[in-house]
């Protein structure tokens, strides 16, 4: 398995990716969105040969319209590559290209008891709120060390989010 930035030649296979991977299209379409309005900050596939068989976008975020960090998602693995920790070794190399890009932290809305693992805390810890009341499911690791402002605050997705958000997308 390799894994590597996203391709001109990706797009088709990082929609089909997300197409399969949730009950409808809205996180394919909600990629697609973020890529053509140049919010994809980062956009990692992972291969077998020839086969994309996963995909992570992370894309810019803001607290109190201030601190810029990014947000992780959508995430996805084809169906018959699952369990392989194909999602957990994306998700690791866009801590590292994210930390190369100097960004200092993330934020997802997703299982907890999943994102504890890679170092994942409760968003709440640092007085952070989401725009989607995401509650537990929304948390933030820090890339380096007090790069969440001290006073919290409001976490502000790319617009694309509002309109994904409205189509169904959790």
């Amino acid at each position: 398995m390799d894994i590597r930035e996203e391709l001109p030649t990706d797009t088709e296979s990082i929609h089909a990716v997300h197409a399969m991977s949730f009950p409808t299209t809205t996180e394919a379409n909600l990629v697609e969105a973020l890529r053509e309005a140049g919010h994809l900050s980062i956009s990692l596939a992972c291969c077998d040969q020839d086969l994309l068989v996963g995909h992570v976008a992370f894309s810019p975020v803001t607290v109190n319209e201030t601190a810029v960090g990014l947000g992780l998602g959508p995430i996805a693995v084809l169906p018959q590559y699952r369990r392989r920790g194909i999602a957990e070794k994306l998700i690791r190399a866009g801590f590292e290209a994210s930390n190369r890009l100097g960004h200092k932290f993330i934020v997802v809305l997703g299982d907890p008891s999943y994102y504890r693992r890679l170092g994942f805390k409760a968003a709440s810890n640092w007085g952070l709120e989401d725009e989607y009341g995401g509650g537990s499911a929304f948390q933030a690791i820090e890339l380096q060390d007090r790069a969440i402002p001290s006073s919290g605050g409001s976490v502000q997705y790319a617009r694309e989010f509002s309109v994904a958000a409205n189509d169904g997308a959790a």
